[in-house]
């Protein structure tokens, strides 16, 4: 049994959300830089142009990509044969989200009750935590600040098993097509096929987080990827929906077993600084 401290994983927490909200994994930025290599439409290359150069400036300067800086979404793979000291796991996650939010100068988003009063917490908290036990003794903790622009634009739907292929594309591509410019575009799209109702927007939040370079290693899954992509940069929304084929950068699904009398399908809209960071302990 391997023994890590509380302490540990709020100090990395802190540090990965200030990470994630200035730095822009390398991944994607070199696919704004393809993108733009690639974009017919001249106002669509100048917007990816100024995007590429606010992503060299918060570098420069050390501060966040964008304005909002999001509600904190931690996933965490927790081994099995790792013991916390010190303090529980969520609360060590909080305080590490706090002192983030506080100490890094970041925007402060969240409101304590959702409807009736919406007071802001004035730290970033609480986050929303998954956790997975796993295999080992270690601990990989996934940072993933979700601006509301683009989670606004999220949708889900219940199919039956009867939904054919273009069924589910069309709805995949609609969503982004009703989404326009409100999730600043060029958008990533997650996509969670499978599970149940909630398990299938978890998988679309997850798929926000794998390398943009990386395809479903199933063939099936890896063409759909592609084909939604195509389609969706035939929309000519383009960059910040002043029109273009660059609309979407990368289409990521992610599936899991479901019930024999249920399809769900979830689409997560991310947008241009589709943000995470992550660390072993």
């Amino acid at each position: 049994m391997r023994e890590i401290d509380a302490k540990l994983i709020t100090q990395t927490v802190r540090d990965l959300v200030i990470e994630a909200n200035k730095v822009l994994p390398n991944d994607l930025v070199d696919c704004i830089s393809c993108a733009k290599k690639e974009e017919r439409n001249e106002i669509a290359k100048s917007i990816l142009s100024d995007l590429e150069r606010n992503i060299d400036a918060a570098k420069e300067l050390d501060i966040p990509i964008c304005q909002d800086t999001g509600m904190a979404v931690i996933f965490a793979q927790i081994g099995q044969d790792v013991h916390i000291t010190g303090g529980s796991f969520e609360k060590a996650v909080n305080d590490g989200v706090s002192q983030g939010y506080v100490e890094g100068l970041l925007r402060k988003s969240v409101v304590a009750d959702p409807f009736k009063s919406r007071v802001n917490t004035n730290d970033n908290t609480p986050a929303v935590i998954h956790t997975a036990i796993v295999d080992g003794d270690k601990i990989k903790i996934t940072a993933a600040p979700k601006g509301f622009g683009s989670e606004n634009m999220s949708r889900l739907k219940m199919f039956t098993p009867s939904a054919k292929r273009e069924d589910i594309i069309d709805f995949i591509v609609g969503s982004v097509k009703t989404a326009g410019s409100n999730p600043c575009p060029p958008v990533v799209i997650g996509v969670g096929i499978g599970g149940d109702f909630e398990y299938s927007a978890i998988l679309a939040k997850k798929a926000l987080c794998r390398n943009v370079s990386e395809r479903n290693s199933d063939a099936f899954y890896a063409e759909m990827e592609r084909e939604i992509l195509e389609k969706i940069n035939t929309l000519d929304i383009g960059p910040q929906g002043f029109g273009g084929n660059t609309t979407a950068l990368c289409v990521n699904i992610e599936t899991y077993p479901t019930h024999i009398a249920g399809l769900p399908v979830a689409v997560n809209i991310g947008c241009h600084v589709t943000r995470h960071a992550s660390r072993i302990l």
